[in-house]
């Protein structure tokens, strides 16, 4: 398989800083945001958005972690089994804007699901999506709110940068 990175972590680290600013920008009013990073890979996502927020700005930063598994409209065929990691959300989403934050945004399905997953804890005045790659090719109508950069195509596993992977023939 060939690589090619499409954002380095410089890159990554400016993409992050720019998210952070976009969401703060969208409610300059608020004293407080809720961030939800949704289990895997938008957790630690969600973890440096929050870092930055709270270093270039007096907004307290409400953090949380969700689990989708069990909302996935796909669980029985991908999992058949499936391994429950936890939803820790430790506010009240009541009233509260939102901020759910994942790596990738491809078909909408996970999307999907984590905002089924907050709205069976409450009644949010709103929910926003932050990704840090937009893939396209949706199959459910659900746009990102803030995004890092749109990609048609890319993988991201376990490394701090995005690759474009092409496997050769």
């Amino acid at each position: 398989m060939n690589e090619h990175i499409l954002v380095d972590e410089k890159a990554m680290d400016r993409m992050l800083m720019r998210l952070s600013h976009e969401i703060i920008e969208k409610d300059e009013s608020a004293e407080e945001l809720y961030l939800v990073g949704i289990r895997r890979r938008g957790v630690p996502l969600a973890k440096r958005i929050k870092a930055n927020i709270e270093r270039f700005s007096d907004i307290r930063v409400s953090l949380g972690a969700l689990d989708i598994t069990l909302y996935r409209d796909d669980l029985k065929e991908l999992f058949p089994t499936p391994q429950v990691h936890g939803t820790d959300i430790p506010f009240d989403v009541n009233g509260k804007v939102i901020v759910l934050v994942d790596d990738v945004i491809y078909t909408g399905r996970t999307a999907r699901a984590a905002m089924e997953a907050i709205i069976r804890l409450g009644r949010p005045a709103a929910i926003r999506l932050c990704v840090a790659v937009d893939r396209g090719h949706r199959e459910l109508p659900i746009a990102a709110n803030f995004v890092g950069k749109n990609v048609p195509t890319a993988r991201i596993d376990g490394r701090n940068e995005i690759a474009l992977f092409r496997r050769d023939a």
